[in-house]
């Protein structure tokens, strides 16, 4: 208990000093390479994709990106676009970016490890961890001065229901005049808390967006679990991933900021100009600063990180939670996590990047035949979409540009970078899945020899004390 109690407290430490991803004693090796004709695609076909991307950079609608294709457990096409800032350097294959809501994924990775430790349950009610959520309340109508009148919600939201943005909660990441809640949220600066401690004591005096277990509605849902985390685990969130996920995978650059050593390396962010269209910088409040720990690491939009340290991420969750030889999770916890946990009837919308900075009076659907799992989208139905991708297909993404998606059917994965707001509309993620399976030629062919992380398995979480 004493050695445990040393170990965090240096890793506390060094976190502090030198920023989470200098932890991460790990080497990241790069996966293994292979040429595309070895893992079934067309190598010619397969140019279409970066003939895409380089028409962006050419129209001028994004300053530069990287994308990063894998197949059999080998990386099959990796190519960086345009410059790392307007007019600046090329964009290097391992720059950082901030990919925002592809945090909740890795989130929900953190809490699964805790799961395994029995330290909670799916349908436990979320107070058990969170008492201040004892008694949340619901807008029930308006009083004379125009304010909001709370009555006490039906029932408990379950940790199930915190996982799959189907507890009830609100965001605050914009400020939605179509939603009171959402706006509450953003006035009480949830999201720019000093703590994670601080944001789950606004959260509980403001006004849930709806009853429990009603409809998916995108919320502050993984920051909440980020708390939940801390609580569990007694260690910070920060600690707690590079402890046991970021160092067991060698993700040596994925952290909540980027250490001044680094900062060469992190990508500009721009946004539209709303008048000519024109990529400007962007201007963000002081709480998205990456050149420091943030006070309250958010488990819902906090990290940055490059393709290959995500493509860690990626492989470990396609090899049914381990690479290398080191386990993260179970297999059983890997298939909880990516099965669809949503009722019938229920509507995804969003895919993390579309519509979450500027949301719209009236949501949109973000597929049809798309579930929702522990953190992560689910192609349940993709015929229903028009989707490409094999059932049981994963995926997300992120406000300043950035998705991914892991198709266990096929035995690939896909991740794209690049650093606008909002990405290009919703039509970048699906035209990067049609150009990306277009190229295939044996969908159903497994490649010969040993695959990337296919080695008798050893864990590599240790038991964390609850508190």
């Amino acid at each position: 208990m004493i050695g445990r109690r040393l170990r965090r407290l240096a890793l506390g430490v060094l976190a502090g000093v030198f920023g989470c991803a200098a932890l991460a004693a790990t080497p990241a090796f790069a996966l293994q390479r292979a040429k595309p004709e070895e893992a079934g695609f067309n190598a010619e076909r397969l140019k279409r994709l970066d003939e895409h991307m380089q028409a962006m950079v050419d129209h001028g609608q994004i300053a530069g990106g990287v994308t990063l294709l894998a197949r059999h457990g080998r990386i099959v096409h990796a190519k960086a676009f345009g410059a790392r800032e307007l007019s600046g350097e090329p964009m290097p294959m391992d720059a950082i970016f901030r990919i925002r809501s592809e945090t909740k994924p890795v989130t929900g990775v953190a809490m699964m490890i805790l799961y395994e430790q029995g330290l909670w349950q799916l349908d436990d009610p979320i107070s058990k961890y969170v008492p201040e959520f004892a008694n949340l309340r619901i807008a029930s109508g308006v009083d004379a001065a125009g304010q909001p009148i709370l009555t006490p919600i039906s029932r408990p939201p379950t940790m199930r229901e915190l996982m799959t943005h189907t507890a009830g909660f609100a965001y605050g990441i914009a400020d939605d005049p179509s939603s009171p809640p959402d706006k509450a949220y953003y006035q009480a600066g949830v999201l720019q808390s000093g703590s994670l401690e601080e944001l789950v004591r606004k959260v509980s005096g403001l006004p849930m967006f709806s009853e429990p277990g009603q409809l998916w509605r995108y919320s502050v849902a993984a920051d909440i679990q980020g708390y939940i985390v801390e609580k569990l685990s007694g260690e910070t969130l920060p600690v707690f991933m590079e402890e046991h996920i970021f160092a067991p995978l060698g993700m040596k650059d994925t952290a909540f900021y980027v250490p001044a050593e680094k900062m060469g390396r992190l990508a500009a962010l721009y946004d539209a100009d709303p008048v000519t269209g024109k990529l400007v910088p962007a201007v963000e409040g002081a709480w998205r600063d990456v050149s420091r720990l943030p006070a309250a690491p958010l488990g819902g939009g906090g990290l940055l990180s490059t393709a290959g340290d995500f493509a860690r991420f990626a492989q470990m969750i396609l090899n049914k939670g381990e690479l290398e030889g080191v386990r993260i999770l179970k297999p059983e916890s890997v298939a909880l996590m990516t099965q669809n946990h949503l009722p019938p009837g229920f509507v995804v919308t969003t895919n993390g990047t579309t519509g979450v900075l500027k949301p719209g009076p009236r949501p949109f659907p973000f597929a049809a035949g798309m579930g929702y799992g522990l953190d992560v989208a689910v192609a349940v139905d993709p015929a229903a979409s028009g989707a490409p991708v094999g059932p049981g297909t994963i995926s997300w993404g992120g406000s300043a540009g950035t998705w991914f998606w892991i198709d266990p059917a096929n035995d690939l994965f896909f991740i794209g970078m690049i650093q606008r707001l909002g990405g290009v509309g919703p039509g970048l993620d699906a035209q990067s899945r049609s150009l990306v399976y277009q190229a295939i030629e044996r969908p159903t062919e497994v490649a010969l020899g040993p695959q990337s992380g296919q080695h008798p398995a050893k864990t590599s979480s240790k038991p964390t004390a609850a508190r």
